[in-house]
């Protein structure tokens, strides 16, 4: 994780706070010790804290849904609640300097809630997580199947594509594609579906998030 800070241009000390979206172990495994070591507040809901097994849970600073959390003097943060299997999932929607960022992972579909936020945001980065024909083919069960392309599971290419498509205006100054999987979906399918649905009216960058580290930065405010 200190490594794709440094990435980013951040040492690991500048961190103030940690926002976790839910329990599951590759959003949340490694948050309390990171919060402990870098000295950053810890941010979660009370399901995500008790199901970590976070101790004392008075040391983790928990949210409701669409509560606004205020991080510091002109930056404050919204949980959507979105679905995702056995799991309490959030989006962020972050606020500061007049200007809205989203981080949107983890959701079988965009509820009305969410898409209604998305559609103020200048930066949004959202995951497209397979593709449809990639998942049927592919190895998985039948069952893992069901699962990932259930309500849910993930967005696919063309749900992220149509919620894009929905909620993208000329204010949009960059789309973040994220959490794309690595079996069943690759960056050139996930950006030509997502391209199609949006190149008439997105003027904005579009980018593929890797796993190894952020390769571009975007500052609010």
């Amino acid at each position: 994780m200190e490594k794709r800070l440094i990435l980013a241009d951040i040492e690991p000390s500048e961190v103030d706070h940690i926002l976790v979206t839910h329990h599951h172990v590759d959003h949340s495994k490694s948050a309390m010790r990171a919060s402990k070591s870098w000295g950053a507040r810890l941010h979660s809901n009370l399901e995500t804290a008790l199901r970590m097994g976070w101790e004392p849970v008075s040391d983790v600073r928990t949210f409701a849904d669409l509560d606004r959390v205020v991080l510091g003097d002109d930056i404050s943060v919204i949980p959507i609640p979105v679905p995702h299997d056995d799991a309490d999932n959030v989006a962020f929607i972050v606020s500061s300097g007049g200007e809205r960022a989203a981080y949107v992972t983890d959701l079988g579909e965009a509820t009305e809630e969410l898409k209604s936020h998305l559609k103020r945001c200048a930066h949004i980065s959202i995951e497209a997580n397979y593709d449809h024909s990639r998942l049927l083919s592919g190895p998985y069960p039948d069952s893992i199947k069901r699962r990932i392309s259930g309500r849910g599971g993930h967005l696919s290419n063309l749900q992220t594509a149509k919620i894009l498509e929905e909620v993208v205006s000329e204010n949009t100054e960059s789309i973040a594609l994220c959490h794309l999987s690595e079996k069943n979906n690759a960056p050139h399918i996930a950006e030509s579906e997502v391209l199609v649905r949006i190149d008439q009216h997105f003027k904005g960058d579009l980018t593929i998030s890797k796993k190894t580290g952020p390769e571009f930065v975007h500052h609010l405010g």
